[in-house]
């Protein structure tokens, strides 16, 4: 049966996306990304250039220049993954930030992509030399290349500005009692940038962000992740969504941002909380879905959907959310719980009302670890000798490999969950969340129904043992068509209930046909 299933879902998301892909690729792009958020229709991959299709042909983990062939990641041979994402139906990518990066004070041998030197120019580590255009001309094939497959496009603003950049432009940045600029929690590489305050904007700062939406949106791109957005004041943003929408209104604001963040990262500088950037226009934001592997009961993933439901209906215009189980900040989550939990916030993305969101690297299990971690360089292109990194997270430092694994079973979950949820477009957009009682507090049970069409979800967020539940699904019954989508145990319907045996992390998702909760 399931092997039936997987052909018939396969002929649906290929009837559903073929005459989209044809459009973008026959006629001039028009950016949609905004409704596509707003319906939580976004499948969203996280990337960062100068590793995506890294050639490390010693496979020893860094990419060394003066190695025949060894190529870091750039702007044209990232084109050549392009079609991978649009295989396993992938229809957004967040570009890690594509500014230049500081090399004083700086951490890793290539600079952290966060450590802005300036926003209005590219970072030339993204620069092919294969290719005679120039680094504007590679940065746009990239975002054409990415539209011809029906791909959209955010692009990362960095929150803070390198040491470099503020010793070129002090006035640009949050001084502390001292006088001397701030270092921003931990993040020793870069520098507090000023925004202002709500009374009163700083220009200076404005117009260099402004720059970058100018820069961002003359290459082509449908939108902006802005990084710790909390970090700038609300009438900042708004003033330049404002703008941005005048030239473009579907162009989209993605704010980095949580409900479960309380506490400034200075004492010196503003902290704007998410419902206030939500005000501001952002038209989404990352929710505290990370804190997954913490939460014990279902109850507190069932909190956090009501929330999020009710948290957009609190606003004049939509607003939506990321399925931010795992970023670029998080660890792992093959570190956190193994592989089920990879497959848990796959499923999780795929049938929640929210836009589904992956790093590079997590469909195939990348552990992040790199085994020159913290080593002294050979070679350096900073003032850091040592190949800085955080333990368990995609390198963002150095030239390093590419991000991936070798865990077919993982890639093949991804690319079945992706294209599911594909297909399940309408369902996801316009249904009707609703949980479901379970007999286990460790047990979550809940479905999304629409038109006749009922999603079947069951999990167990017990990663060391085996989990048993009654599942109580009003008006169901035996008779009613259930096809399995992703079953290992398989539920018994028995008594009026599903009786589930669920393994460590296991996660359950059953499609209904012909029946609507």
């Amino acid at each position: 049966m399931l092997g039936r299933f997987k052909i018939f879902l396969l002929a649906l998301v290929i009837t559903f996306s073929v005459s989209m892909e044809v459009q973008a690729a026959n006629k001039v792009w028009v950016n949609d990304l905004r409704k596509l958020f707003l319906a939580n229709a976004a499948s969203i991959y996280e990337l960062n250039i100068r590793t995506f299709n890294a050639q490390d042909k010693n496979g020893n983990g860094i990419i060394e220049f003066d190695i025949d062939g060894e190529e870091s990641g750039n702007f044209i041979n990232a084109i050549d993954r392009l079609d991978e994402l649009k295989d396993a139906k992938i229809n957004t990518i967040h570009v890690m930030p594509i500014t230049p990066v500081g090399k004083t004070k700086a951490l890793g041998t290539a600079g952290s992509l966060y450590a802005a030197s300036g926003f209005d120019s590219l970072n030339p580590q993204l620069k092919s030399s294969k290719s005679n255009l120039s680094i504007e001309e590679q940065a746009r094939k990239f975002i054409d290349e990415a539209h011809k497959r029906n791909i959209r496009v955010i692009i990362d603003l960095p929150a803070c500005g390198s040491y470099d950049l503020y010793l070129e432009q002090p006035e640009l940045f949050v001084k502390d009692k001292n006088g001397q600029p701030v270092v921003p929690a931990d993040w020793t590489d870069v520098r507090l940038l000023n925004g202002g305050t709500e009374e009163k904007i700083n220009r200076d700062v404005y117009n260099l962000y402004k720059g970058f939406v100018d820069m961002v949106m003359g290459l082509g791109a449908d939108g902006i992740r802005a990084d710790v957005a909390p970090l700038k004041p609300a009438k900042f943003w708004q003033e330049l969504i404002e703008y941005s929408r005048k030239k473009d209104p579907q162009f989209m604001w993605l704010a980095e941002t949580s409900d479960s963040w309380t506490t400034p990262v200075s004492q010196y500088g503003v902290y704007t909380q998410y419902n206030k950037l939500l005000e501001a226009g952002f038209d989404g934001y990352y929710g505290s879905w990370f804190e997954l592997k913490n939460w014990k009961t279902a109850n507190e993933l069932y909190k956090h959907v009501k929330f999020n439901k009710e948290l957009s209906a609190k606003f004049k215009e939509p607003k939506s959310v990321i399925g931010s189980f795992t970023t670029h900040d998080e660890m792992s989550p093959v570190l956190v719980n193994g592989n089920k939990y990879s497959e848990m916030i796959t499923w999780l993305n795929a049938t929640l009302p929210l836009n589904a969101y992956f790093v590079d690297g997590f469909q195939t299990g990348d552990n992040y670890i790199y085994f020159w971690a913290n080593k002294k360089a050979p070679k350096t292109y900073t003032d850091d000798e040592y190949y800085f990194v955080h333990r368990g997270k995609i390198d963002i430092f150095n030239f390093s490999r590419r991000p991936g694994a070798a865990s077919y079973d993982l890639l093949a979950n991804y690319e079945t969950a992706v294209r599911f949820k594909t297909a399940m477009q309408a369902l996801i957009a316009n249904g009707k969340f609703t949980t479901l009682k379970s007999t286990n507090p460790k047990v979550f049970a809940y479905a999304m129904s629409h038109n006749e069409k009922t999603v079947l979800v069951f999990g167990n967020l017990n990663f060391s043992d085996i989990s048993e539940a009654k599942i109580k699904v009003p008006k169901f019954n035996e008779k009613i068509m259930t096809i399995p989508i992703k079953i290992k145990s398989i539920p018994v319907f028995k008594d009026n209930r599903f009786n589930v045996k669920l393994e460590p992390g296991e996660t359950v998702v059953l499609l209904v046909e012909g029946f609507e909760l």
